[in-house]
């Protein structure tokens, strides 16, 4: 009989709560190997195991005989595809020095590279699939409020180019949008990359700091301007010892376009292999709203992607899409009256805004909240 409600179980102390009665439960990534249990006296039927770690003397066919479903660990991966949480930043920088980088983020980039990317084998491509479904529920879990301060996640989106120079001046007004959006409650996400994406986290990460403490944080960063820059990582760690303590972010990069640098700024990190998933996925959450600076082909493709999802009302919400520059987009690429005449006569006509000043997005995003489709 097919389970009603599925019990996720990603926790040892979740698992222990139960006393055995573990029927429509997903046991997901735990290490049982130091625990002491009675498995004599566990029901597993209709229980899933997803990558756990047995005691010695406890067989796959015990559980199996006693109605557990399993999915073994895989082998020779530099990943795990059964995680239980999303990364965070010590995790993919562990092995990474200025001299040379050895970090797990790049060592899983150069297994994807190796086997083939888009022309994967058979259990490598499914070793993906479990993965991103793991980072899936993972930042389901965050936004939820499942933890880091159990409330559900006003998420705003923040697009733009990777290759944006931390000393542009749209790089600041990212940093202090996001910055002001954070203190106002709201959570904000990114593609997870440099650029743009970097001064999102930023900005959430120094909600605390005073106006003087960001200047200051932006000329520091200033100093090495792009990720291929020397220093580039040794002066977002600088801005880190200075700020120890900032406000959550999420940032969800990919591992298909590139290795690029892990962005320090971010409190969660839910990277992918799939790009699609990734992309699509961040529009989705991002339900009060997305900010779109400047940026080149891939913002283009978000904004349209973004304006699909508005029109057709595909997640049952329709939220702000507020542009950052006008030069960029009404003067050089017409994209914010592109978007202005798709709308017209639709509910979220009412939620386009185009301007450069960072007060006034704030106003936008605040007076603007989700609107619930009628049908």
């Amino acid at each position: 009989m097919r389970c009603s409600v599925i019990r996720e179980l990603d926790r040892l102390e979740d698992f222990l709560k139960h006393k055995g009665q573990l029927h429509c439960s997903v046991i997901q990534g735990l290490d049982f190997t130091q625990v002491d249990i009675d498995w004599s006296r566990l029901d597993f039927s209709g229980a899933v195991f997803l990558g756990c770690h047995f005691p010695s003397d406890i067989s796959v066919d015990f559980l199996i005989n006693r109605g557990a479903v399993i999915f073994p660990q895989l082998p020779n991966l530099p990943y795990n595809p059964y995680r239980s949480h999303l990364y965070n930043r010590a995790e993919l920088m562990e092995g990474w020095t200025p001299t040379e980088d050895l970090s797990t983020d790049k060592k899983i980039y150069d297994h994807f590279v190796k086997m083939g990317k888009n022309n994967t084998d058979v259990l490598e491509s499914l070793s993906q699939r479990l993965h991103d479904h793991a980072i899936d529920d993972g930042m389901t879990d965050l936004l939820e409020g499942k933890f880091n301060g159990g409330h559900h996640k006003k998420v705003i989106g923040v697009m733009g180019g990777h290759g944006t120079s931390r000393a542009d001046e749209y790089y600041g007004k990212v940093v202090r949008i996001a910055r002001a959006l954070t203190k106002q409650g709201y959570f904000i996400a990114t593609g997870g990359g440099p650029g743009t994406m970097e001064a999102a986290n930023l900005g959430a990460w120094l909600q605390h700091a005073s106006d003087d403490e960001v200047e200051e944080a932006l000329k520091i960063l200033a100093k090495a301007p792009v990720y291929t820059s020397k220093g580039y990582m040794e002066a977002a760690q600088t801005v880190l010892d200075l700020h120890p303590k900032g406000g959550a972010s999420i940032a969800i990069p990919t591992w298909f376009y590139g290795h690029e640098p892990t962005n320090l700024f971010s409190v969660h990190i839910a990277k992918y292999f799939s790009n699609s998933i990734r992309e699509d996925g961040l529009l989705a959450i991002s339900t009060h709203g997305v900010i779109f600076a400047p940026g080149s082909a891939g913002t283009t493709q978000e904004i349209f992607m973004d304006a699909t999802q508005n029109h057709y009302v595909t997640f049952e919400k329709i939220s702000p899409m507020v542009f950052l520059s006008e030069k960029r987009y009404k003067e050089d690429t017409m994209l914010f009256p592109c978007i202005q005449q798709l709308a017209e006569g639709r509910a979220y006509a009412d939620y386009l805004f185009c301007s450069d000043s960072e007060s006034d997005i704030v106003d936008f995003i605040q007076t603007h909240p989700p609107l619930e489709s009628e049908g």
